[in-house]
């Protein structure tokens, strides 16, 4: 059984109330604030019984309120990176702000990352909603969304909603950042990893997909079997993974499917994901560099930690070939992905 509490966690400037919901089962312990759908803290044992905290992110209030990391947040309205910030919806140009170099990346300047989310309690969980206007950071329509987090033993899920007034692009996903021997520790080039696909897409120096579909076999993005990180982050031409591993083609979309894992031989700890997305990016926090604070006074450094953000792929709005990434008046955005959190003896 799953035990669920709310409390105050702090107040903006402007008065403004931020609280963090605590979901506690036997196994795992989660907090959620309601600034960003953001998961401040995942606690898991390892394969001696020891509780640790997994997931990057700051001590208090006004860290997630300055963040440029999205530790932990639902970042949309579109996740990851739009091209030179441009697309086109219903032959109407759409021009917003570019904020990772030259291209637009995790919604814009002021995203659902920074939104204060409506909170209720569910069963085993809590729904979090956000109404975001028609032309929020220069996307069309109003959208409603919601995210429920519910907790059922080792397991975490992340349900995604939404509904839009007018056709406009939506991909959401939440943005943890992971490290199986606890939020504080140096590194992951001691963790093995896998990735349940047989393609990803190439990236030009921008970080955008190229529009190619590549096959991982015989590349450093072969996950299919487990490998250990740190050998394989050597063999990559750039500072580290930031790529869409494709989960499904897109004829072969929305059933739920197992994605990837990740272990920590050394402590026994295993992180198993699934999702209802057709792409997974993997990110190793490549440009993290110790120079903000973060829990209990952590610096956290380049490789300290990874990403598996479940997500559509990117750059989708101005890719005909990818997955459709448009939500029109009528229908409804809806997927799911699940984080299992387990051990494995030694």
């Amino acid at each position: 059984m799953t035990r669920v509490r709310s409390e105050r966690f702090g107040e903006l400037t402007g008065g403004a109330r931020v609280d963090r919901w605590v979901l506690r089962s036997p196994q795992t312990e989660v907090e959620i604030l309601t600034l960003g759908c953001i998961v401040r803290a995942v606690r898991s044992r390892d394969r001696d019984g020891r509780a640790v905290d997994l997931v990057q992110g700051y001590e208090d209030l006004e860290g997630y309120v300055s963040d440029q990391r999205y530790f932990g947040a639902v970042v949309g309205r579109v996740a990851n990176r739009i091209a030179k910030g441009r697309f086109q919806v219903e032959r109407k140009e759409y021009q917003i702000d570019t904020n990772n170099g030259p291209n637009a990346i995790h919604g814009g300047l002021r995203g659902f990352n920074k939104a204060i989310w409506l909170a209720e309690a569910v069963d085993g969980g809590v729904r979090l909603s956000h109404t975001s206007p028609d032309g929020d950071q220069g996307y069309p329509g109003e959208v409603q969304v919601s995210v429920t987090y519910t907790l059922q033993g080792e397991t975490l899920s992340a349900e995604y909603q939404a509904h839009s007034t007018r056709t406009t692009p939506i991909n959401l996903t939440n943005h943890s950042y992971f490290n199986l021997a606890g939020h504080d520790a140096a590194d992951i080039y001691g963790h093995e990893v896998s990735i349940n696909a047989q393609s990803y897409l190439p990236v030009d120096h921008t970080s955008i997909p190229t529009g190619d579909v590549r096959a991982v076999v015989d590349t450093p993005f072969d996950l299919r079997k487990p490998v250990l990180i740190g050998p394989r982050l050597k063999e990559l031409p750039g500072p580290g993974f930031d790529h869409n591993f494709c989960l499904a083609s897109p004829g072969d979309l929305w059933a739920e499917r197992y994605a990837a894992r990740a272990c920590h031989p050394a402590s026994g700890r295993v992180l198993e994901v699934s999702t209802s997305q057709p792409g997974l990016q993997l990110y190793t926090a490549n440009f993290l560099d110790g120079s903000v604070a973060g829990k209990d006074g952590a610096r956290y450094q380049k490789h300290s930690s990874f990403c598996l953000e479940t997500q559509n792929w990117p750059d989708a709005v101005n890719q005909p070939l990818f997955p459709d990434s448009l939500l029109r008046p009528g229908e409804e955005y809806r997927h799911v992905t699940r984080f299992t959190f387990t051990t494995i003896s030694a």
